[in-house]
């Protein structure tokens, strides 16, 4: 079996550190300083918990290939030793299996992952081990997300602050007609993505959902019966699903001589419930965890788990403003326009998307069968990924884009919307036109950078050429 590992160590004759462009890093350490004490595996074991990144799937592999007596007799060699108790705890969490060794209930609790350096979860004391497991989620479902520089800057910031400066520097008329406008925005640019013109009863119903966002029991939300309304609400009706996929799904393109290019393999069906009943774990857990942080994981989560074969990415965007509302992130009735930024930027998010998908596709095996149906290979060796999946690039995305969205993108709407309602204040003044008709003319003439465009003429028949001046004029003086 193959897998990836972000982080690989090796003994030479002196230090170097090699960053690969796939992002993962080799780093050799001096084999004067660092020798192990034994050549065998789990002193290699115990060093890679020391120095490289916590690599769930790559630690089930590993420790259900050493026999249970190498490691019985490892952990009785030094039975209060912290890492010697981490191997018990790993053993017995990953593989399912109790080993006969007797409790350890002398040693004072150590955490099973350092919070200085990935994102934890609530603490569940494991009395046998004397193990604080701190990992965000359990052995169904269970991310791993390392504390980097990005998403620390990110989390250093006052976002409150921020939005206490939107509602002080806009009328309360403005706020509301914003937020008005933002649920719609939003709404439409989380079909565009998935290059969909939604029906306006579609749309109504989507701005419904997210106006309510944060309301339900995250228990709840993340069941099947929930999600699979939530499904049926956002999605063309005749591609409503009564449950979660029984069939193997991918994602792909078709070129233009019909050959199929996949981007990325679903979790077989079969893995799913225990999938997503782990996400739901992961939600409980993190509570506590920085808002952006939570709704990055259990969103991305989600997205990756794809339990339907349509309105995936509805959902998954939904539960990021679901989150975001439930943690009290944003102030009630306001919503990030986290899509819109999205769809702005689809490159940032097919790159975040690939990230988890790219080594799985260099690892899975699969074939089709007469009917064009696909079938994984290999199921049981990529199980791990699905279920212990690094998400630290999504949760670093995510950061992004929130804090470019709040200190940015939403303040940028705000001011348009502000502007948008002097121009047209002063237009009335000068020319009292019906609503609509100075509607359409601050669009034209927004959409040609402050310039009233000519082919427009005709609609505007009724005003002078001197009248088009002064109303642009107007324009360019407010907005400009």
């Amino acid at each position: 079996m193959s897998i990836t590992l972000s982080h690989e160590s090796y003994l030479g004759t002196r230090s170097k550190v090699k960053d690969l462009p796939d992002g993962s890093v080799i780093e050799t350490f001096q084999k004067l300083n660092y020798a192990l004490k034994e050549d065998n595996p789990l002193n290699h074991f115990e060093f890679a918990m020391k120095y490289d990144d916590v690599q769930m799937k790559f630690y089930q592999v590993v420790l259900k290939s050493i026999p249970v007596k190498d490691i019985v007799d490892y952990i009785t060699a030094a039975p209060n030793s912290k890492y010697s108790r981490k191997i018990g705890f790993w053993y017995e969490f990953l593989i399912k299996e109790r080993l006969p060794i007797e409790d350890r209930p002398v040693s004072n609790y150590i955490d099973l992952i350092d919070p200085k350096k990935y994102i934890t979860g609530v603490i569940v004391k494991n009395g046998r081990w004397r193990i604080n497991n701190n990992l965000p989620g359990n052995l169904d479902f269970c991310p791993t997300i390392k504390i980097t520089d990005a998403i620390s800057k990110v989390l250093e910031l006052d976002f409150s602050k921020i939005f206490h400066k939107i509602s002080k520097d806009y009328s309360p008329e403005t706020l509301k007609r914003a937020n008005y406008y933002l649920y719609k925005k939003e709404t439409r640019s989380s079909y565009e993505i998935e290059k969909e013109e939604p029906s306006p009863e579609r749309l109504d119903r989507f701005v419904s959902l997210l106006s309510n966002a944060g309301k339900e029991d995250i228990g709840e939300l993340l069941s099947e019966r929930s999600l699979v309304e939530l499904q049926n609400q956002i999605v063309d009706p005749r591609f409503s699903a009564k449950a979660f996929r029984d069939f193997q799904n991918y994602i792909g393109q078709t070129t233009l001589n019909y050959d199929e290019i996949i981007h990325y393999i679903c979790p077989p069906p079969e893995f799913i419930p225990d999938l997503i009943r782990g996400l739901k774990n992961t939600a409980v857990k993190m509570e506590g965890v920085h808002p952006i942080i939570r709704a990055a994981a259990v969103a991305f989560g989600f997205i990756f788990i794809h339990p339907f074969e349509d309105g995936n990415g509805r959902i998954h965007r939904f539960i990021i403003h679901d989150i975001l509302s439930r943690d009290n992130f944003v102030p009630p009735g306001m919503i990030i326009p986290v899509s819109a930024h999205m769809v702005n930027n689809l490159k940032q998010y097919d790159d975040a998307l690939e990230a988890f998908s790219r080594p799985l596709m260099n690892i899975i095996r699969y074939t089709k069968n007469e009917k064009q149906e696909l079938l994984v290979l290999n199921a049981q060796d990529v199980e791990g990924y699905y279920r212990f999946p690094d998400l630290t690039a999504q949760t670093e995305y995510i950061c992004k884009v929130i804090e470019t969205t709040v200190s940015r993108d939403l303040p940028n709407e705000m001011t348009f919307l502000q502007n948008y309602d002097d121009a047209k204040d002063l237009i009335k003044q000068r020319v009292d036109m019906p609503d609509k008709l100075i509607d359409l003319f601050i669009r034209f003439t927004h959409q040609n950078n402050g310039f009233f465009p000519k082919g427009r003429r005709s609609i505007f028949n009724m005003l002078t050429d001197d009248e088009i001046e002064v109303l642009q004029s107007i324009f360019r003086d407010v907005f400009q």
